[in-house]
């Protein structure tokens, strides 16, 4: 299950740009990958800058690149406690929310998974990243406000997702990967764990990815209670399947851009023979980028991934 939509501009022709504020180019370009693979599933775009922007943050864009937030809009706890919260629906969210419900008509009813920021990624991008990690240990009052609305308005929002026909939200949270693993119990964990409590039904599934997550994270990333984690290159993938239960399902973990982008086919088919084999004994792992795939990996990249998994053993 990689993690990729920017890839197939290479099939619709459309720019990056026009995801990202098109729900219908969104669309189209999932659709052609979903028909050149095949694939059981479907996804909306991760996009890391969007719940940002609807708070209030400003972002910069071009034609080619994912939009990236800049500069802070939050600097001290009045303002934090100021903060209105954004509604599902409001700024590009609404681009997203739209892209599912198109997603979900397709006649042979693939899965369905959005995609959202988690509360200390949201909450990192609203005072700054690197000031985040600061501001843990010196402002703890005003992360914890900004956690709380984050978490607010992540729930709204996830809640919105699965009423427009998702099966079920990817929650990125790669700024809690740089957290101790006491300070993501606190700052990260505890927040998901309200998160997905709100949102659960027996159904629809959240999956909590973190690209930057070590295996020392692991207990801490576990204490979220969700069932389902898509992790990066960092987490040795191997090792956390043999300390997680067998209901517990862990998905990852091959390089984005060192794998997808650099690598030839013949080398990508080769990575992915190498973790099949690695991961064997456990049926409870799926194979999948460590992150979004980007924009510029080539398509023979991914015609490589699915064909090995074709001849992979059931």
């Amino acid at each position: 299950m990689p993690i990729a939509v920017y890839p197939g501009l290479a099939l619709t022709g459309a720019r990056v740009r026009d995801i990202v504020t098109n729900p219908q180019a969104q669309f189209d370009a999932q659709l052609a990958l979903h028909e050149r693979f095949r694939t059981p599933f479907v996804l909306s775009a991760m996009d890391l800058s969007t719940e940002a922007e609807a708070f209030g943050c400003a972002i910069h864009s071009t034609d080619g690149e994912v939009p990236s937030v800049t500069g802070r809009l939050v600097t001290n706890l009045e303002q934090a406690q100021k903060l209105a919260v954004p509604r599902p629906g409001d700024r590009r969210t609404a681009v997203y929310l739209e892209t599912v419900r198109r997603l979900r008509q397709l006649p042979d009813k693939p899965l369905v998974i959005g995609n959202c920021l988690g509360p200390f990624s949201l909450t990192a991008r609203l005072v700054g990243v690197s000031e985040a990690m600061e501001m843990t240990l010196t402002e703890p009052d005003l992360i914890h406000v900004l956690l709380e609305k984050s978490a607010a308005f992540l729930t709204a929002y996830v809640r919105a997702f699965k009423e427009s026909g998702a099966d079920g939200v990817f929650m990125a949270e790669p700024a809690a990967g740089l957290l101790s693993p006491r300070s993501m119990s606190q700052l990260s964990s505890a927040y998901i764990k309200q998160i997905g409590a709100a949102v659960a039904d027996g159904h629809f599934t959240l999956i909590l990815h973190n690209c930057a997550a070590k295996l020392l994270h692991l207990p801490a990333v576990l204490e979220t209670g969700l069932k389902t984690f898509h992790f990066g290159a960092p987490m040795d993938i191997v090792a956390a399947l043999g300390q997680v239960p067998a209901d517990v399902v862990l998905c990852g973990n091959l390089d984005p851009t060192g794998v997808f982008v650099q690598l030839p086919p013949a080398e990508i088919t080769a990575r992915v023979t190498v973790l099949l084999a690695s991961t064997a004994k456990h049926r409870n792992f799926v194979i999948s980028s460590g992150c979004d795939i980007p924009p510029t990996a080539p398509l023979a990249g991914l015609d490589a991934f699915f064909e090995a998994m074709k001849s992979a053993p059931p």
